[in-house]
């Protein structure tokens, strides 16, 4: 599972005890993977800025979370035909060992091994720079994400207006990657060549018919230049003050004079166009691809340590001073064994808080002072993390 609990307890000796039994039962009925999450020690502040940072930190996660996610789907738009390897492009870099920094790693490894990164958040800082730093990080990469893919996505839905019209049936798509200017008659002060949208089943109809459909039709003037499941486009050519009256003869046997003159100039600025935005979009692809995946690590990265942040941050208010806890995460096996993994957490840890393993019980029971439903509180301090990130 891409799932992860994120929990602390008291790190005195009952509580360490209590945290030995939780690793012997979740192994024991296989219900997660456990392992030690290492949160360094911060200055803490006063006990109001904590409560004023548990709020703000709060609000970060959130921000941190939904950014990634939006970074990830800006990967699969862009991969469009290579979706299958949109994962392999959404890794950490670096975090197991110093010595390993280089190294792209999966998400669930960067989670599992996690270090605090003190060379980019030092933790001799106070907490409040330390959540500014990370703030203006991840405001920043927002804002350069949101005009990054602006561009992009301008440019590719550009593309793909033009691409559709060239998939459109043939009353209304573009001709300009059809038409040659060998299959018109220019410069002529009487002659004119029209576009004729005719039935497959007319096709011989057509071709019997044409020419006398009104006086002054260039005989053997016709020629089938395009054709799509309903029928084909065809050339004819005339004198210019017969035009009417063959339109309307020619609406008469179902057949239809496209409105279309050839302009070269027009013709070439519609294919230089197509030609421009194709290559634009080739040139602009490799770097916003390069771009999303180095700053989709960076938020992500951002984002772990905001949890770990978190973690401390609730459990000074929770425990109280001086800071002493342990962290541990949790990797449930599967999805059926999370309510079995609830249980034994709750049961594990209901002498932190009676009232509130009651309550987890007994929804009927009231925490006093708490805004928070039930749901959302446990005994121990708890948080969640999940790294399905796509769906």
């Amino acid at each position: 599972m891409s799932e992860f609990w994120l929990i602390s307890a008291p790190g005195d000796k009952e509580n360490l005890q209590a945290l030995e039994r939780m690793n012997t039962v979740t192994a024991k009925s296989n219900l997660s993977n456990n392992t030690k999450f290492a949160i360094p020690d911060f200055k803490v502040g006063t006990l109001d800025s904590l409560v004023g940072l548990s709020d703000e930190l709060g609000k970060l996660d959130t921000f941190a979370e939904s950014l990634i996610k939006r970074m990830a789907q800006s990967v699969v738009e862009v991969m469009e035909d290579a979706k299958g390897k949109v994962q392999e492009n959404l890794l950490a870099n670096g975090g197991l060992k110093e010595k390993m920094k280089c190294l792209k790693i999966d998400l669930t490894s960067f989670v599992t091994h996690f270090e605090w990164d003190m060379a980019k958040y030092p933790a001799k800082q106070p907490l409040v720079s330390v959540v500014d730093t990370l703030t203006k990080q991840l405001a920043q990469i927002e804002t350069d994400l949101k005009s990054r893919t602006a561009a992009y996505n301008t440019l590719k839905t550009n593309l793909e207006n033009l691409e559709k019209k060239s998939r459109e049936n043939l009353f209304t798509r573009t001709l300009s990657d059809i038409v040659n200017k060998e299959d018109f008659v220019l410069g002529s002060e009487y002659l004119v060549t029209l576009l004729v949208i005719v039935p497959k089943p007319s096709y011989i109809q057509w071709q019997k018919t044409y020419e006398s459909l009104s006086d002054m039709v260039v005989p053997r003037s016709t020629k089938l230049i395009t054709e799509d499941k309903e029928g084909g486009l065809f050339t004819v050519t005339l004198f210019r003050k017969v035009i009417d009256d063959f339109k309307t003869k020619a609406k008469e046997n179902k057949f239809t004079v496209r409105e279309f003159y050839y302009d070269e100039k027009e013709i070439k600025r519609e294919r230089e166009e197509m030609t421009r935005l194709l290559s634009d979009k080739k040139q602009q692809y490799g770097p916003l691809l390069r771009w999303l995946k180095v700053n989709f690590s960076e938020a992500f990265i951002a984002w772990i340590h905001i949890k770990a942040l978190r973690v401390f941050v609730e459990s000074v208010l929770r425990y109280g001073l001086p800071v002493n806890f342990q962290a541990v995460l949790l990797q449930p096996h599967k999805k059926s064994s999370t309510k079995r993994l609830r249980e034994v957490l709750n049961s594990v840890f209901r002498h932190l808080d009676e009232v509130a393993a009651a309550s987890l019980l007994d929804a009927s029971v009231e925490i006093p002072g708490l805004q928070l439903s039930n749901q959302d509180y446990f005994p121990y301090v708890y948080f969640h993390i999940d790294l399905s990130l796509l769906d």
